[in-house]
């Protein structure tokens, strides 16, 4: 079994595409691929203020609340509030969007962005115990959300934002708190 755990602690905070703020980055395949060419990139962004959102061409994001009361978002002209933490919010990254912070207060926004035709990809929130299973051809990164996460039987503990990839699977997960599990089949 490959575990490769990713600490919260080793990443640092790089300017979005569009200058609007922040994001760390997670983990993002292929490794080194920038923001033009990855197949599927998975991070958390700091948002501290109104504005529009990075256009990625042939991009899926998939948006979830971590911290703060949520954001008031124009995808395409077509209003949608993502205002319940933990529940991931799917929309296109290529078509322009636009996000007002509900209450005016920060947030904090864990994003899965890949790929449209070459990465398929399939995002929960769990709490509590949860057999984890990496399907074939498949990648699964495991996300602390608050709250420590251990891989029992790979004996692999996850702080608040700590993640783990997995190539094949580690048996179970216990959380918590919340925890992001994302299936990314690429090909």
């Amino acid at each position: 079994m490959t575990v490769r755990v990713l600490r919260a602690a080793d990443r640092r905070a790089v300017p979005w595409k569009n200058g609007g703020g922040v994001t760390r980055e997670i983990a993002v395949s292929p490794e080194g691929a920038g923001t033009d060419d990855f197949d599927w990139r998975i991070s958390l962004a700091d948002v501290g203020v109104d504005g529009p959102f990075s256009v990625f061409p042939g991009v899926d994001r998939i948006l979830t609340v971590v911290e703060g009361a949520g954001m008031d978002l124009a995808v395409g002209g077509q209003h949608s509030v993502a205002d319940e933490r933990y529940r991931p919010y799917r929309f296109p990254g290529d078509v322009e969007t636009d996000g007002r912070l509900v209450d005016g207060r920060p947030v904090v926004n864990f994003n899965v962005m890949h790929r449209r035709g070459r990465t398929a990809c399939l995002t929960s929130v769990v709490r509590g115990e949860l057999l984890v299973v990496v399907p074939s051809r498949s990648t699964v990164v495991i996300v602390a959300l608050d709250g420590p996460t251990v891989l029992k039987e790979a004996h692999v503990t996850l702080g608040p934002y700590d993640a783990a990839v997995l190539d094949e699977s580690p048996g179970s997960l216990h959380t918590q708190g919340h925890a992001a599990v994302v299936t990314l089949r690429t090909g």
